[in-house]
């Protein structure tokens, strides 16, 4: 079953940017409906942004005008683009099929703090 490598993460100061990637194994990348999410210590996860397989894109309002999710099937991967980071947006960022199926990755670490 496909999996997904998530990568990108790492410490930034409140105000900067990030691009976190996802990248696909196999070749149905295309075909699936995707999310990125996180969980924040001592919270649950959340889905921060979804995008369909023609490029339709949603976010929660908590990221909107921040983040930026956008994909590219050639190369099997999928990004999200974060900016103006706040404390907040700390967590572990995850990237899943939005159906469901398939296990979590390790996710990336995302710290936003001065």
């Amino acid at each position: 079953q496909v999996q997904f490598v998530e990568s990108g993460g790492g410490l930034v100061q409140p105000g900067g940017s990030l691009r976190l990637s996802c990248a696909a194994s196999g070749s149905m990348f295309s075909f699936y409906d995707m999310g990125w999410y996180r969980q924040a210590a001592g919270k649950q996860r959340e889905l921060v942004a979804e995008i369909s397989t023609g490029g339709s894109t949603n976010y929660g309002d908590f990221v909107k005008g921040r983040f930026t999710i956008f994909r590219d099937n050639a190369k099997n991967t999928m990004y999200l683009q974060m900016s103006s980071l706040k404390p907040e947006d700390t967590a572990v960022y995850y990237c899943r099929r939005l159906d469901g199926i398939g296990p979590w990755g390790q996710g990336t670490q995302v710290t936003v703090s001065s």
